[in-house]
């Protein structure tokens, strides 16, 4: 499976996520993960990628963030982007940010970051629906000094339960993969 991503922060943190999610799995052995540097440079690669790629029955996720878009929209958009290609492809948006999905869980990013527990309570209250919270990133950021995307990715990546409930878009990535997968191993056993 081919993850196609809009920044680095998404591969480092679906990097430690997905052998989580998906027991056994392994970087360029089950899934490939490649990053793009922002959203025009995802939204270029699309149709060249998936026409270019040799390989006949790979799957292809892309994933990226809405940014107060309209989502029923952008994904339409990153499905025309994909149309032709012949490749079945799961279109995940991530709601607003990736940030998002780590405020999700407020209890674990209160662990991975204990000094700012205080501060992360406070915005867990002020954003209970964490798909709502216009800019997680600038959020996240105010209440925890030592914030940096890269290694908050790592952190998460590594410590983020993989059923999280407070977050829809999180909840669509997880399901949409799973049945990608389910499919997958339906296949291998000739069903």
């Amino acid at each position: 499976m081919i993850f196609l991503l809009e920044e680095p922060s998404k591969k480092t943190f679906l990097l430690e996520f997905l052998p989580r999610l998906i027991p056994g799995w392994q970087h360029e052995r089950d899934f490939l993960l490649l990053a793009h540097e922002g959203k025009s440079d995802l939204e270029a690669s699309i149709a060249r990628k998936l026409k270019a790629w040799r390989e006949p029955q790979v799957r292809f996720v892309i994933v990226r963030d809405n940014d107060n878009a309209d989502c029923l929209a952008l994904k339409r958009r990153l499905l025309a982007l994909a149309s032709g290609s012949g490749r079945e492809v799961l279109v995940r948006l991530v709601c607003q940010e990736l940030e998002a999905w780590y405020l999700a869980d407020t209890q674990t990013l209160s662990k991975v970051y204990p000094d700012c527990a205080a501060a992360i309570r406070r915005l867990g209250k002020r954003f209970p629906n964490p798909d709502a919270c216009p800019k997680p990133s600038a959020s996240l950021k105010q209440a925890i000094a030592c914030f940096q995307k890269t290694d908050a990715a790592r952190r998460m990546g590594k410590a983020l339960p993989v059923q999280t409930a407070r977050s829809a878009s999180l909840q669509a990535f997880v399901t949409g993969l799973e049945r990608l997968v389910g499919k997958d191993t339906a296949s291998q056993r000739g069903v």
